[in-house]
């Protein structure tokens, strides 16, 4: 018999087998590769070789009505990717907005910095330096 033919016989009893949930060497998922691992061929007899068995496979899941668990699988990740982005782009808005109020605080603590320091440059000043006091860091 000729190899071409064995592998084109084995897919097609695989996809039988598959289709009706009662896989024999694969998880019985409609995937391409659950299909090859069934039929005992590399997954790139599907992909390279034998495009019109994949495609044939694919119409048979489809006519059925049941999303591919591939696909139901892509569709779950769309949706947390989805909400992953509304939380990201809240936050990212929290942080625009603590930004703002930092470089506020920044600017308004440079200004006094300046003021103070020109007091301490006057013959007199009116402000003291104040010794720094050392304290320890705290044990958790």
């Amino acid at each position: 018999m000729n190899g071409a033919i064995d592998e084109r016989d084995r897919i097609r009893a695989a996809m039988e087998r598959t289709l009706f949930g009662r896989p024999e060497h694969s998880n019985g998922a409609l995937t391409v590769v659950a299909l090859a691992t069934e039929a005992g061929v590399p997954r790139n007899a599907l992909t390279q070789r034998q495009l019109n068995l994949k495609n044939e496979f694919y119409a048979k899941v489809k006519e059925r009505g049941q999303p591919t668990d591939a696909e139901t699988q892509l569709r779950k990740q769309v949706v947390r990717l989805k909400e992953l982005r509304t939380k990201d782009k809240a936050e990212l808005e929290q942080l625009r907005a603590d930004t703002e109020g930092l470089v506020r605080a920044v600017n308004q603590l440079t200004l006094e910095n300046r003021q103070l320091r020109g007091l301490l440059s006057t013959p007199d000043p009116a402000v003291r330096v104040l010794p720094v006091q050392y304290i320890p860091p705290q044990a958790n």
